[in-house]
């Protein structure tokens, strides 16, 4: 039974993340390792203030998924695939061995910036939980418009899906979805809009950035949250990667195709348990752990018996 290691985006960012996670020599040497490279103390740079920053986050996000990654690696817990949301797909290119963790830390910085000065204010992004992905498709279609853009951003789950946009437009679409039955309609805490055509920009200055990059053939399959398939060919990644931030995230896709390969334990690297909360609803009948919850001992056992029964 095979097991997947799974990277969140932003979204899962909590305050003190990083000087919260387990005591391990790996991780420790992997937080100086960062801070070495970026010339600053990242333990400064996880405050509350700080992670309103988009650039902070999605360093912060990076550094602790491959901090947590590598130390159930040097524990013995070996994955089958690297899944990451978003953001995410850096942390899984670094561990599915593609991208080596200095190049990943210098493009996730440079992300963020391109997409924090991309737009300044009025755009962000908001959740819709409860109504069938067809319905939000012709909501967001009725309410769309040139002056306020507003696109399907995320399809985390059948009844889960992120909108990006205008403000004005995707508080028009939560207001209607609302009236029309959803569970859940509000607006996220992010300042971008991720994930749609109004960050093509950002995707080919981030393009260009890749290209000086060197990628390897992945050890492990990397599973595009793009497509909603694995990948082998590290031109096929470094692509990915690129043209990720433009276009909607198939979580859901991607996930159900590991499912149907025999994927059996997802675990989720730190923080918080978003992807892991997923999981256990789309796919009752797998395992599904957050490492922040369950800690790294835990993960360590579960991902050696998964293996034994390969």
């Amino acid at each position: 039974m095979s097991v997947v290691f799974t990277f969140p985006g932003q979204g899962s960012q909590e305050p003190h993340m990083l000087r919260s996670m387990p005591r391990h020599p790996v991780i420790a040497g992997t937080l100086q390792e960062a801070s070495d490279l970026l010339g600053e103390d990242l333990l400064l740079r996880d405050t509350e203030d700080a992670l309103r920053s988009t650039v902070a986050v999605q360093v912060a996000l990076l550094v602790s998924g491959v901090a947590a990654a590598r130390a159930l690696q040097a524990e013995g817990a070996r994955a089958d695939w690297a899944a990451g949301h978003s953001v995410g797909a850096f942390g899984a290119a670094v561990i599915a061995g593609s991208l080596d963790f200095p190049a990943a830390l210098t493009l996730v910085k440079l992300r963020g910036e391109l997409m924090e000065n991309a737009f300044r204010q009025g755009y962000g992004m908001g959740v819709v939980l409860g109504i069938p992905q067809q319905k939000l498709e012709n909501i967001v279609a009725r309410t769309f418009s040139r002056e306020e853009p507003v696109y399907l951003a995320n399809y985390n789950a059948p009844d889960q899906i992120v909108v990006a946009g205008s403000v004005q437009g995707i508080e028009r679409v939560l207001a209607t979805a609302r009236q029309e039955g959803a569970r859940k309609a509000e607006r996220l805490q992010v300042s971008v809009p991720s994930h749609c055509r109004l960050l093509e920009p950002v995707a080919a200055k981030l393009a260009d950035a890749l290209k000086q990059v060197p990628f390897r053939k992945p050890a492990i399959p990397y599973a595009s949250n793009r497509t909603g398939r694995t990948l082998l060919d590290p031109e096929a990644i470094r692509e990915d990667l690129a043209l990720g931030v433009s276009h909607p995230v198939r979580w859901h896709e991607a996930a159900s195709l590991l499912v149907e390969r025999g994927a059996r334990l997802f675990i989720e690297m730190p923080p918080g348990r978003v992807l892991t909360n997923l999981a256990k609803t789309a796919f009752p009948s797998i395992r599904s752990v957050s490492a922040a919850d369950s800690g790294l001992k835990t993960c360590c056992i579960l991902a050696n018996r998964f293996k034994a029964n390969d």
